[in-house]
This record gives structure tokens, sequence and C-alpha cells, in this order.
């Protein structure tokens, strides 16, 4: 594909960040815990300027600047001209002061995810050992030797590129759905200190009166997990409504006096904390449940135990300031509260997993998530899109996916997500496999997923290849004209069908020139001339499409997309987030659920 000449846009947020950075270097952006889940008192924030340098010989160089956490390619980086093709060996080195060493105290490095995996940290020039994260995932080590004042921290991150590791939608030649790739440090790092004894993880699993809680705790020196989550020899408890509730053997139930539930239209929220020997820390949850079920003969899937539509939009997550990271984490609140405005209450977070402080918007201000696991493995444009487009919806033998290595990356992955994402009530909906991207082992993933979370719906193969093993029948329509699947009805008097999940649809193009990443291209599925005719295809397609397939049995339907993306000018919103392109005082959304 030839390359066209790109123009640079700035969010409002990215502009107001560039300003405060010139007017005082020493800010740290992010100033946001970053863990809303479990909150201690006190923190380090390391985000700001770090030394950077970049080669291909793991001979350290620190050259430049960086700008962390942006990804070294985003222009609120600061890094020109970056390419990890040329300088896959990346080097961050930051210097920070800790007034004092707090007696019995731990000290913890969080780092929340980096492109594509560190590969040694340096404190005060002690290598800590090779330490590889998962791509999407946090790292957390202990730091021995900190001394008072000045420290010297070293990351060491490798980026060769490729589909062996999870990729998401970054490609070394970027255009139409594939987006500028991203390398090295993309969320928050940070320290904090914490008693030999500490909490690790809460894991709440609701019910529609109580939640259950399970406490994860660090006893031993070198351990940073407790897989078991049992605290034998402390003295646990938590504190919620103005009492103490007993915990044994790491868990707890929680029963609220009024219980009230967790709905997109009224997301209500519980807040408690845990004590555990010296440590403390503030926590949520919610009471809620999602599930298949049949109401008057039809499968639908049940928010509460009631039929509910999740009527919603797909959402990249990539800014033109920031890619995969926006200048402030408040920009997250401003989509969301963008797309609840224009009548949405579902965003599929599509092949890419956010800092946790976006899934605690979506809680706090009742916004469903379909969550996609992250692909891994190479893509075919024959196999994975022409063939399916034109109806070939199972894989010819020839192009069937098999490899453990990569099998393996993508379970350790997919069990990472689960573990992150499980005690936000906002994530409601799994999806594994997207148009058959690196889709492999279907039923064995199906059942793997089922075993880590049998609380949330499952979409094994989102759009086109068939498995046996799934909890929704989930298509993508975007050259035809939506019905529900022909054989459904039959299916529904025989008790096997699916709820109908119509996963991907739409993609209508209207781009504002001025406002547009490509100037001379423009990626989507039906153009318009006008802000006028694109609106009123727009409400016309739900209308005619959407709306009468409800009461025939759909039952979530995920609109393409939230915002332009580079090349994709098929977005509610442009890529700056400057110029919003629906009129939200005529939505076009209609009210679904009653």
């Amino acid at each position: 594909m030839k390359e066209t000449k790109t123009v640079q846009l700035w969010t409002e947020r990215g502009e107001a960040l560039r300003e405060r950075m010139a007017a005082d270097p020493a800010y740290r952006p992010w100033e946001v815990y970053p863990r809303p889940r479990l909150v201690r008192e006190g923190w380090i924030n390391l985000n700001g300027y770090w030394d950077f340098g970049a080669n291909d010989s793991w001979e350290p160089v620190y050259d430049r600047r960086i700008l962390v956490p942006f990804p070294a390619e985003s222009p609120l980086s600061g890094v020109e001209g970056f390419d990890a093709k040329k300088t896959p060996c990346l080097y961050y080195r930051k210097r920070f002061v800790l007034e004092e060493i707090p007696a019995g105290k731990r000290l913890l490095l969080h780092c929340g995810g980096a492109d594509q995996r560190i590969t040694q940290i340096l404190f005060n020039g002690t290598p800590l050992g090779n330490a590889e994260p998962l791509l999407w995932g946090p790292l957390t080590v202990e730091l021995e030797g900190a001394r008072p004042g000045e420290n010297l921290l070293e990351l060491w991150i490798a980026d060769e590129g490729g589909t062996e590791y999870p990729w998401g939608k970054q490609r070394e030649k970027r255009g139409g759905m594939w987006y500028t790739p991203v390398s090295g440090i993309w969320q928050t790092v940070w320290l904090e200190w914490v008693p030999e004894t500490f909490i690790t993880e809460i894991r709440c699993t609701p019910t529609l009166e109580d939640v259950r809680v399970k406490i994860g705790v660090c006893r031993d020196k070198h351990c940073l997990s407790d897989a078991d989550g049992r605290v034998p020899s402390l003295q646990a408890k938590i504190l919620f409504e103005g009492k103490e509730w007993p915990v044994e053997n790491g868990r707890a139930v929680l029963r609220p006096t009024e219980p009230r539930l967790w709905t997109p239209e009224d997301p209500y929220l519980y807040e408690f904390t845990v004590v555990c020997g010296e440590d403390r820390v503030r926590s949520y949850f919610a009471l809620r449940t999602v599930e298949s079920g049949v109401a008057d003969g039809i499968p639908r899937l049940l928010l509460n135990g009631k039929p509910y539509f999740f009527n919603g939009l797909l959402d990249q997550g990539y800014w033109p300031d920031g890619l995969w990271t926006p200048a402030d984490p408040a920009c997250f609140a401003d989509d969301l509260r963008m797309a609840k405005q224009a009548g949405f209450n579902m965003v599929r977070k599509h092949i890419k997993l956010e800092p946790e402080l976006f899934y605690c918007e979506c809680d706090r201000l009742g916004i469903a998530v379909f969550q996609d696991m992250i692909n891994c493995g190479p893509y075919s444009f024959l196999r994975d899109t022409a063939l399916p487009t034109v109806g070939f919806r199972r894989v010819p033998q020839l192009f069937r996916i098999r490899s453990p290595r990569r099998w393996k990356r993508f379970r350790l992955h997919m069990e990472a997500t689960v573990r992150r994402l499980y005690s936000h009530p906002s994530v409601v909906y799994w999806t594994v496999y997207n148009e058959g991207w690196g889709q492999q082992y279907t039923s064995r993933a199906y059942e793997a997923l089922k075993t880590l979370d049998s609380t949330r719906i499952i979409d094994t193969a989102s759009g086109w290849f068939r498995v046996g093993k799934t909890d929704v029948d989930s298509r993508h329509v975007y050259f035809r004209r939506f019905r529900m699947p022909k054989k459904w009805r039959t299916l529904c008097a025989a008790t096997v069908a699916r709820p109908v999940v119509l996963s991907e649809f739409g993609g209508y193009v209207w781009k504002i020139p001025e406002h547009s990443f490509n100037p001379e291209r423009s990626y989507g599925y039906k153009s318009f001339q006008s802000r006028e005719d694109w609106q009123a295809a727009l409400r016309a397609l739900f209308a005619e499409q959407i709306r009468p397939a409800v009461p025939l049995g759909l039952c979530a339907a995920v609109y393409t997309q939230l915002s332009d993306v580079e090349d994709e000018t098929n977005g509610l919103v442009s890529y700056d987030r400057k110029q919003p392109k629906l009129n939200i005082e005529s939505s076009i959304c209609l009210c679904y659920n009653k």
C-alpha cells in the first residue's frame, strides 16, 4: 500500500498537556491513582520525562527524552521519527528521589503496560533479573536496595513486531483498518510502599443479593501473588455499611441491607474497605448478573434476570496525539458520556485492553463492556476477509491455523485479561476471536475461558467462522441488509438456538477534511457527501433494520464505530474528538429497554 501524507491532529486535552509540559517540564501526566479497585493511601507517580534511547544492539544509549506514559511513535512522547523495525531495543532511565525509607515496608514498582516486553530491570545499577510482562497486562516487581535521596531505575524493552505476540490493530504498514504501531511504555509507571504482608487482589463475584469477595495476599519476601487467596494467620476484616464483616480463609460474603442492582441506567456502586494486618485498601463492587436465557420463547441476553438489549459502539481505543494512550484519563469519560448522550449503553472494546481507569469509568457512568481478547497470529486477507465476506463461514482445511506456541501465549494473555477485569461490573461479555484473526483451538478456548469465568457471556467467534461451543450467534453485516437468521425460528422451536448478536454493522462514512488524519484516503463501508445525508442514512439503518429485529430476538448490536481512527472516517466523532458528527438533540438511537 502506498503511504500517503498524513496530517497531525491534536485533541484539546493533548494541546493542553503539551502547553503544560512546556511551562513545567517536571509535571507528571496521568496524576490519577492507576488501580481504582485496590486503592492505598500514598503513591509515587513516575510518569513524566525519562532519559530514552534505542538501537539494535542491546548496548544501552540515552541520547533523547521521552514523555511517559506515551508510546514512542506518538506525538505526545516527544520522540520524532522513531522506527521500531530499525531500532527494536528501547532503553528508559529515570532518576527519582525518596525522602525516607519507611521501616518494615517494601517498595513495589508497577508498570501498567509495555509493548512488546520488558527484558531487563536495573535498580541503582543492580539487575533484578529478566522480566516479561504480558503486553496487555501490568508488571509488578519489588525494588530492593532503595536508599534515601536519589535512586536510578532503568527499563530495557524489546519490540520485534510481528504476530508471535498479541498485537491488536497495530501494523508496520498502517492504512485502512490497520493503525500506526506503538512501542515502549504506554501506561503509568508508579511506586508504592506496602507492609511485609500486603493485599494483592480483591476478587468480587456478585449475585442479585450479595457479593462473594476473595482476598489474595503476599506473605513471603519474594512473593507477589497468592494463588489460593487464603489468609490463614492474619486478622483480616472488611468494613462495609458501618460494620465489620468477618473474613475466613480469605473469603467473605457481603449482603447490602437494601440491594440496588447495577444497570447502565442506574450504575450503582458499593464501596468497602479491606484491612489485613497493617495493610488497608479501598475497593467497590456492584450487584448484577448477566446470562443467556429464554423469554417468551425467544433466546435472550438477560441482565439481572430480565431481557436487555445492548446497544453498542465499536471502540478502537486510539487517539491522534497519544495513539494507545489518551493525553488525560478524563478522555475516557469524555468518550463514554458522548456515547450515552447518543443513546448507546455499551461499547465493544475492540482488540485492545485499556488501563483499569477506563473500566472504572464504565462502572461509574453506566456503560456495559463487550471485551475482546487480543489477537495472536497472522492475518490473511483471503482467509479472514475476502472468503467470509462472500459467504464462506467455515474455515477451509487448507487455511486452518495451528501453532501451539502462539496458542500458549494467547491463552496466557486471555487468563491475564480475565484476572484483571473480573471484578468490573461493566464487563459483561467476552469475545475470544474476531473474524478468524488468529482463530485456532476454538472449543478449547471456549472451555478454558468458561473455566476462568462462568459468570459472563462468551462469544467464541465474532463475525465469521462458525464454532460448536459459544454462547451466542455472533454476526458481522456490512454490505447487505441485516435480517434475522433464516433458520432461527425453527431453531427456537427446537430449543437449541442461541441469542443473536449483531457484533458489527454500519461503518457509514462522512469525512470532515479539516479534522481528518489522511486527506487522501478514507476507509469505511458506505460513503456520504453531506452530514444531512449521513445522519438520515444512520437513522434509517437503526429504524428499519435494528429496531424491527429486537422483538424477533436480536439481543445486541455494535455499530462501527465510536470515533474516526486514522484512515477510517466512519465514527460518530472526528479522530481529534473536536467535531461531533451526530446531532445529539435528534439522536439516531431508539429506546429498546423498558
